[in-house]
């Protein structure tokens, strides 16, 4: 085992904590009805998918109908710290062992363990493409020299038809700003997968700058398309990215929700003021969905206009990691 792997293990512990943390929003509502139940399925009719945070149901996942988000959910037996789901297929990002170590657990229609991927690090994005063939995760990771003992990231993906895996995108050349690019220091997270089953974009990192990149899963290559663009989320028509930026380029200053079109490199920033620390998920070709923590280890689904209209309406409470099923 390298001494990288081994202080990923070390630093798991700590690294839970922050995992799945969105900020600080705290209030009270009444908790939703839960229907506790082992038939979930990707594949009965437009719902949501999402980890509960729930007290009687937290990280488990579960399920409500679309057109009552608000109302009952179903919940499984599954406990997972991220999901995501279309096409048939969804991923649980879990714990599996008593150790701190983790796994990508790529699930069927019918939510039955179909492959479990070992992750060296603790699980914080997925993304499932749009048919279901390619899944991916992010992780952190501790131990890399350049970073000072901070926290890194390591983003891999699988197609699951080829079994052909990436486990880490720093395997891949970049392209920045037209010009090949090596640095010790890049980290990558936050994968979204175009309709062609070869295109991804992510976030990197390198110098102190984060840039969105375009991924070619053929031709094993990666080139920066813009900057201050973090946790993309490709929208159903493959047009726009919806995204957080840091505010004024700086992290500690928060993360704001906006939406880029590809082809004209336009932003519209939506009506969701608070600081966003999440890999948003498009609802609908209109819709943003996105978790805004209520405390240390609760959240509520949030969601707000594509177009930067309107304003913010709590659409899930107790809840994160949306994953829309139509």
């Amino acid at each position: 085992m390298t001494r990288r792997v081994v202080l990923a293990l070390l630093g798991a512990v700590l690294l839970t904590a922050v995992a799945v943390g969105y900020g600080v929003f705290t209030t009270t509502r009444v908790q939703p009805a839960v229907s506790v139940t082992d038939r979930l399925s990707l594949t009965a009719g437009p719902g949501i998918l999402f980890r509960s945070t729930a007290p009687e149901s937290k990280g488990h996942l579960a399920m409500v109908a679309t057109e009552d988000p608000g109302g009952p959910r179903s919940v499984s037996a599954l406990n997972c710290l991220r999901v995501d789901a279309a096409g048939g297929t969804g991923i649980c990002l879990r714990q599996d062992g008593a150790l701190p170590t983790f796994q990508a657990t790529i699930l069927d229609s019918k939510l039955d363990v179909k492959k479990e991927i070992p992750l060296v690090g603790v699980p914080n994005r997925t993304r499932v493409s749009g048919d279901g063939r390619l899944v991916a995760w992010t992780v952190f990771v501790a131990g890399d020299s350049y970073n000072n003992g901070r926290f890194s990231t390591r983003a891999g993906l699988i197609d699951l038809e080829t079994e052909d895996m990436i486990d880490s995108l720093e395997f891949l050349p970049v392209t920045l700003d037209g010009h090949p690019y090596t640095a010790a220091d890049l980290n990558f997270w936050g994968i979204t997968f175009a309709a062609d089953d070869n295109t991804f974009y992510a976030t990197m990192s390198t110098d102190g700058r984060r840039y969105l990149v375009a991924g070619d899963i053929a031709a094993k290559s990666i080139r920066t398309i813009a900057q201050n663009v973090e946790c993309p989320s490709l929208s159903p028509d493959g047009r726009r990215i919806a995204f957080k930026s840091a505010i004024d380029a700086d992290p500690a200053k928060g993360w704001r929700l906006s939406v880029l079109d590809l082809a004209s490199g336009a932003r519209t920033s939506l009506a969701e003021t608070r600081s966003v620390d999440d890999q948003s998920a498009w609802l609908d070709p209109n819709t943003i969905g996105y978790a805004i923590a209520r405390g240390a280890d609760d959240s509520d689904i949030w969601a707000v206009p594509a177009d930067g209209s309107g304003s913010p309406r709590l659409l899930i409470p107790h809840a994160e990691s949306p994953a829309a099923l139509r």
